[in-house]
């Protein structure tokens, strides 16, 4: 995000683009709505491209609105998927525990969108959530999610959108590094604003 403006109110409402990635069926869409609207649906259709909900909430004394983008998790949405990256401030990589490879494709999933955010930053803000641990046909075990999580440095939750497990947990936890990230932004942004005085002009150089 590009700051507006060279000050900073705490009490000025800030957007923030939260997307949601991961493998067809994991529970994207389940997740968001009980985020969102504290209801959980089974039987929803497959999201097709991305859809888009909002939530306001304060973090540290800030009043935040996140646009939260749903995104489709069939490999050949893909490339169409990749285009709803630009912009984001925040990325909740998501995958099933009773399914490897949805775990297993979390690395194709986070290299996929840090190649597409420019600049690339490997300190993005990002969370891994694990979901549907109300089911007991669990496949990946907490601390093989856990170690893979810790190697990158990225917040791991263990979730339920059925059971309302840990679910604002892991978006506030996203809001809040996305929200920091941005203020780091925008203060180097005033602060190379300040640098630029009308005594700043180029110096002759010789041939």
């Amino acid at each position: 995000l590009v700051p507006q403006g060279l000050s900073m109110d705490a009490s000025k409402k800030v957007d923030l683009k939260i997307i949601i990635i991961g493998a067809l069926g994991v529970g994207k869409t389940s997740l968001l709505h009980q985020y969102v609207h504290k209801t959980f649906y089974e039987d929803y259709r497959t999201t097709l491209g991305a859809s888009i909900l909002t939530k306001v909430l304060a973090v540290d004394n800030t009043p935040l609105k996140l646009q939260i983008w749903d995104t489709g998790g069939q490999e050949r949405f893909r490339s169409m998927v990749s285009t709803f990256y630009k912009g984001s401030d925040g990325c909740m990589l998501a995958f099933d525990v009773t399914d490897r490879e949805s775990f297993e494709a979390l690395d194709n999933w986070r290299d996929d969108f840090l190649d597409k955010v420019i600049p690339r930053e490997q300190d993005f803000p990002m969370v891994v959530l694990g979901n549907k641990i109300d089911l007991c046909d669990r496949q990946v075990p907490k601390e093989t999610a856990s170690a893979w999580c810790k190697e990158k440095d990225i917040p791991y939750f263990e979730v339920s959108a059925k059971n309302n497990i840990n679910v604002a947990e892991a978006f506030e936890t996203l809001a809040k590094q996305a929200l920091t990230t941005y203020k780091g932004i925008f203060e180097s942004y005033l602060t190379d604003s300040i640098k630029l005085t009308p005594n700043d002009k180029p110096k002759k150089s010789c041939c």
